[in-house]
């Protein structure tokens, strides 16, 4: 194989199939391994002067022995590497793209004008060149074709519709992603594992100014109608993550809470509603009407 492919095309492909080898084996989430991991790169550049140093260090050994050879040896030694570089295929592959007669063949194109003893040949255009601009034709009339008579879509319309998708995507996530809630989303929690969350969050954290039932204490009752501060899930939201009034209010929580365990606490907080605790507190604030659920009575 070293005979047949020389050096410049042989350190490039071994390189690239180390990368691809890494590329594969290291899990690097949508980032490439020599990005997301430094180290990577370290070690790939490593391998990269090594192949260099390999290749380097053979062809000064190869040297050494040519200045060792007979001038016989020597002279087979060098035809031989002479012809392992020769790539017909790629030469006529060339010569075929660049469109010109052979040196041999020049007379049969030559004019006649004559510029000073300057002559001038009659050369086809190159067929890479003629094939493009024949290309470049084709893509003009399909493009006026599709964008100025039939009105496609342009990358604007494309914009707005990857925008309007985008939007669509991300509301979707917010309604399965909890942890995204905030005073404008949240809605009430009524699975069993999300009440025993906020019943867990309520004995650790507001059992002391609640009481343990919701009849209250240093705090209001929870359990009757009224409410200092609204009495439906975002208002009680809100006063959790917020804080109540201020001066004489509890804390915000928000500090200590993720927006997921708020609205776990609010919801089992709600919970108490209609409940009988061991010692009430007398009601403080207003008596709680939720607009909201009397509309969607009167319709």
């Amino acid at each position: 194989m070293r005979k047949l492919i020389p050096s410049w095309i042989r350190v490039p492909i071994v390189f690239f199939i180390i990368f691809g080898a890494v590329e594969f084996f290291i899990d690097s989430g949508d980032k490439p391994a020599f990005i997301e991991y430094p180290t990577v790169s370290l070690f790939l550049l490593l391998v990269l002067l090594i192949l260099i140093a390999i290749e380097a260090i053979v062809g000064a050994l190869e040297n050494v022995m040519l200045h060792r050879l007979d001038e016989e040896a020597k002279a087979r030694f060098l035809e031989e590497k002479e012809k392992q570089y020769q790539f017909t295929w790629l030469k006529n592959a060339y010569i075929k793209l660049l469109g010109q007669k052979p040196l041999d063949e020049e007379g049969e194109i030559i004019l006649d004008h004559n510029y000073d003893g300057i002559k001038e040949l009659d050369n086809n255009l190159p067929p890479w060149w003629l094939y493009g601009f024949y290309i470049s034709i084709v893509f003009a009339a399909v493009y006026l074709l599709k964008y100025h008579v039939f009105n496609g879509d342009t990358q604007i319309d494309e914009l707005e519709t990857e925008l309007a998708e985008a939007r669509t995507a991300i509301e979707a996530y917010k309604k399965t992603a909890k942890d995204l809630v905030d005073i404008n989303t949240v809605t009430l929690l009524t699975e069993a594992a999300d009440l025993s969350a906020g019943k867990s969050i309520f004995e650790t954290t507001c059992v002391a100014c609640h009481m343990a039932d919701g009849g209250g204490g240093i705090g209001p009752n929870l359990t009757d109608q009224n409410w200092i501060l609204g009495g439906d899930i975002k208002s009680v939201f809100r006063t959790v993550s917020e804080g109540g009034r201020s001066g004489k209010g509890m804390i915000a929580w928000k500090q200590q809470l993720k927006p997921l365990e708020i609205a776990q606490v609010s919801s089992y907080v709600l919970t108490f509603q209609g409940t009988t605790p061991a010692n009430p507190k007398a009601p403080e604030g207003d008596i709680w009407v939720d607009e909201n659920a009397e509309i969607l009575e009167s319709n």
